[in-house]
C-alpha cells in the first residue's frame, strides 16, 4: 500500500535568525513559519503539517505561564497524529520531560545541529506515513475483507483465521467453541462472508435469549390457525435463510424438547411449520456456536448425543484473548482508532501505564470487555492520552503464569518483549530496536528467528 504523506514542515520559532538556520536546513521540504501560538494554529489548521518543530522558550504569555507548552497542548489536541519536536535551552530538560508527557514525538536541544535535527524529523515524517498507511490499512480490511474485525497477529488466532478460509467454501456444520466475548458471530460472518453463499441472506438467531416458549415458531415458523394469536402464516428464521447461512448462537442452551426437531431438520434438510403438515424443503448451510461445555451437557443428559455429532461436524476453538500472544496491544490500539472515529474524538494514544495495565489484565469478558473499556475512555477522558485511570484500572496486574523450563521462559520472554515492542510502535522497526535496547539488524534476526514477519 502507498500512501504518501504531505510533504509540509511547521517551524514554531520567534527569533528570526533561527527561522531562517532552520528553513535553510529543510530546503528539501515545504517550510512553513510561525512566531507565535496564534500563528502556529492558524498555520497548522490551513496545511496540516505531518511535523512540527516548535521552540518552547516562546515568550510567557500575559499569565506568566509557558506559552510553549500551550501551544504544544493545543497542537497535540487539534491534530493528535501529527508529530512534534519540541526544541529547548540546554537548561530547559524539565519542561522538556514534561512536553513528551503531555504529547511530545520527540525533543531537540539548542545548540541547532542541521544534521541530527534532520535525521529527527526525517525519522518523524516516516513515522507518519507508517502510521497513515497502517490505520489506511485497518479501514480497508474493515470495508472490504471476510474477515472484517478481526484483528490479530498471534499464532493461535492466525491458526482460526486459516481454519476460516478453509471451511468456508464447503457447507459442513460448523460448532464454534469459545468464552463470552471472543467473537463468535465475528467468525461466523466470515464463514458465510467466505463461502458462496455471501450473496444470500446470513440469518442469526440467539437461542439463551428468547424465551422457550416462542423459540419453536421462531427457528421453524407457524400456520394461520395453529394457536391463539396466529392470524397468519409465518416463516420461520429457518425459512428466512433459504440459500444462505443459519447462525445458532448458544445452541447449548436449547431446550431438550427441540433438540429432536432440529436433529430431523439437519438430517433431512426439511421443516414442518406449527400446526401445519406439509414439508418443505430447506438449502441453508447451518452454524452453531456455545460458551458453554457442551461435552459436559451430553454426559450431563441435557444436550442430545446424536445432535451433538450434527452440529460438530467441525469445530473451532477459539481463544480467549488472554491466550493471543502479542494480540492484546494490537487490538487495544485497533479499537483505540475506531472509537475516537466514532465518538469524534480527536486521534489518542495510550499512556505507557495504560498499556501495561492493558496487558497484564485477565480480560474475562475477552475483546467484549476491552471494546467498552476503551469506548467509555475515549468518551470520559480529557487529556491527550488514554491513562490507566480512564480505563478504569487502579493499579496493573502483575500476575505471570509460571513456567520451569529456562531456555523456554527466555525464549518466550524475548519473543513477547518483540511483539510487545512492535505493537507499542505500529511495526516501526528503529523505535523497537530502541525501547528493547538492540541495534536494527539484531532486531531483523530475531524476527526471522520467531517468524514474526
Amino acid at each position: 500500500m502507498s500512501i504518501t504523506t504531505k510533504n509540509t514542515l511547521l517551524i514554531v520559532e520567534d527569533d528570526p535568525g533561527l527561522q531562517s538556520q532552520l528553513k535553510w536546513c529543510f530546503e528539501g521540504l515545504d517550510v512553513v513559519i510561525a512566531s507565535d501560538r496564534e500563528t502556529a494554529l492558524a498555520q497548522l489548521r490551513i496545511h496540516e503539517p505531518p511535523v512540527v518543530t516548535l521552540d518552547l522558550g516562546l515568550p510567557p504569555d500575559a499569565s506568566g505561564a509557558s506559552e510553549g507548552l500551550a501551544t504544544l497542548e493545543q497542537i497535540v489536541a487539534l491534530a493528535p497524529s501529527t508529530k512534534v519536536i519540541v526544541v529547548t535551552g540546554n537548561d530547559d530538560r524539565e519542561n522538556a520531560v514534561r512536553a513528551i508527557a503531555s504529547g511530545a514525538y520527540d525533543f531537540y536541544q539548542k545548540p541547532v545541529d542541521p544534521e541530527i535535527l534532520s535525521l529527527i524529523v526525517n525519522r518523524a515524517f516516516h513515522l507518519h506515513q507508517l502510521e497513515m498507511e497502517n490505520r489506511a490499512l485497518i479501514t480497508n480490511q474493515s470495508s472490504h475483507s471476510p474477515l472484517a474485525g478481526i484483528i490479530a497477529s498471534s499464532p493461535q488466532m492466525l491458526k482460526v483465521c486459516r481454519t476460516v478460509e478453509k471451511v468456508a467454501p464447503t457447507n459442513v456444520t460448523v460448532l464454534l467453541l469459545g468464552e463470552s466475548g471472543t467473537g463468535k458471530e465475528l467468525v461466523a460472518h466470515a464463514l458465510h462472508g467466505m463461502s458462496n453463499r455471501a450473496s444470500q441472506r446470513f440469518i442469526a438467531l440467539n437461542c439463551a435469549a428468547i424465551p422457550e416458549t416462542l423459540l419453536e415458531s421462531e427457528l421453524f415458523g407457524y400456520e394461520k390457525g395453529a394457536f391463539t394469536g396466529a392470524n397468519k402464516k409465518v416463516r420461520g428464521k429457518i425459512e428466512h435463510a433459504e440459500g444462505g447461512t443459519l447462525f445458532l448462537d448458544e445452541v447449548g442452551d436449547l431446550p431438550i424438547s427441540l433438540q429432536a426437531k432440529l436433529l430431523r431438520f439437519l438430517q433431512e434438510r426439511v421443516i414442518e411449520r406449527i400446526g401445519g403438515r406439509e414439508e418443505i424443503a430447506v438449502d441453508v448451510r447451518v452454524i452453531c456456536a456455545t460458551h458453554q461445555d457442551i461435552l459436559g451437557l451430553v454426559r450431563a443428559g441435557q444436550f442430545r448425543e446424536d445432535l451433538y455429532y450434527r452440529v460438530n461436524e467441525l469445530t473451532i476453538n477459539i481463544p480467549p484473548l488472554r491466550e493471543r500472544d502479542g494480540d492484546i496491544a494490537l487490538v487495544a490500539r485497533a479499537l483505540l482508532d475506531k472509537y475516537c472515529l466514532q465518538h469524534n474524538k480527536p486521534r489518542r494514544d495510550f499512556s505507557q501505564s495504560a498499556m501495561v495495565a492493558i496487558e497484564g489484565y485477565a480480560w474475562p469478558g475477552n475483546v467484549r470487555e476491552l471494546e467498552n473499556r476503551i469506548s467509555r475512555a475515549v468518551i470520559m477522558s480529557e487529556g491527550s492520552q488514554i491513562d490507566m485511570e480512564d480505563l478504569e484500572f487502579t493499579e496493573p496486574s502483575q500476575d505471570q503464569p509460571a513456567q520451569l523450563n529456562l531456555r523456554q521462559v527466555r525464549d518466550d520472554a524475548e519473543r513477547q518483549a518483540i511483539i510487545r515492542a512492535l505493537h507499542w510502535f505500529n511495526g516501526n522497526v528503529t523505535q523497537a530496536a530502541d525501547i528493547l535496547g538492540i541495534s536494527r539488524p539484531t532486531l531483523y534476526d530475531l524476527i526471522n528467528k520467531y517468524d514474526l514477519r
